[in-house]
């Protein structure tokens, strides 16, 4: 039974971010609209947040955040490339000339410029957050916070070499600060997945670490008294169950459960 099955509420929207690139991208895509853009997000995202009672639907960088968020129950921001310097006071020399239309690896504004607006405007109505990896740089930059540009090689293994879906390797443990909302969901210590070479630096407005591994490595982020969680792996691709996902449909429901009253026609059973 999903969260919205057991308290007899609608079902959550919950809004997933994603990237935008030409057609030409795509082996085997038509050459005579190969210069058309597609707007996309990984499935493995709507998937699970679907398997947990939520309905999953994809934000382009066209949909006004302000107009979103009065319809949106819950928001994941999700992983991809590099936060572009310029919106944390980063270095830009690093940053290559390249459309990022045609290569969906690099630097793109038009999309950290969009996923920054609906951090703060998902925040502000208290509509609850969920950053992964990239997307968890995105809500500390969101709240004026900066980023480790590159991480050094070190013990622990960040940019994995391991294949998706995977529960991660024994090196990669995360621990969690006592009373956080990660702590709730994962207990005092998880193995996950990691593939990221930036990280959290100096943390935003009131968000706070953790989640560290043992080289001192952010891994998670919250921010206290608000339904907001950043986590640095990757959820969707953990073979085994993570709870984050879980977790931003249950406080979406929660959120529902607030504001809309149940009519005997959603008590009934179906």
């Amino acid at each position: 039974m999903s969260a919205g099955e057991k308290t007899g509420v609608m079902r959550p929207l919950i809004g997933i971010t994603g990237r935008r690139f030409q057609l030409s991208v795509l082996n085997g895509a038509d050459p005579r609209y190969g210069d058309r853009c597609i707007d996309t997000s990984m499935s493995d995202f709507a998937t699970r947040i679907a398997e947990a009672g939520g309905l999953p639907v994809h934000l382009s960088y066209d949909t006004d955040t302000e107009a979103v968020s009065a319809w949106l129950s819950g928001v994941v921001i999700t992983g991809g490339q590099d936060v572009h310097p310029a919106f944390w006071g980063g270095d830009t020399s690093v940053v290559r000339d390249v459309d990022p239309r045609t290569n969906p690896m690099v630097h793109d504004t038009e999309r950290d410029a969009y996923e920054i607006a609906l951090v703060r405007a998902a925040i502000e109505r208290g509509i609850p957050v969920l950053g992964v990896c990239r997307g968890m740089q995105v809500l500390n930059v969101a709240l004026g916070g900066t980023l480790v540009p590159h991480l050094a090689d070190g013990p622990v293994s960040h940019l994995s070499a391991e294949i998706a879906p995977t529960d991660g390797t024994v090196d990669h443990v995360v621990s969690f600060a006592q009373g956080t909302i990660a702590a709730g969901l994962f207990g005092t210590e998880t193995i996950t997945n990691s593939w990221h070479h930036q990280a959290v630096d100096r943390c935003g407005a009131g968000v706070v670490v953790t989640g560290r591994t043992d080289d001192g490595v952010v891994e998670s982020i919250e921010v206290p008294g608000r339904p907001v969680l950043g986590v640095q792996w990757h959820p969707e691709w953990m073979k085994s169950n993570d709870p984050a996902l879980t977790w931003v449909v249950e406080q979406a429901v929660w959120r529902l459960a607030q504001h809309e009253p149940v009519t005997q026609e959603q008590r009934s059973p179906q």
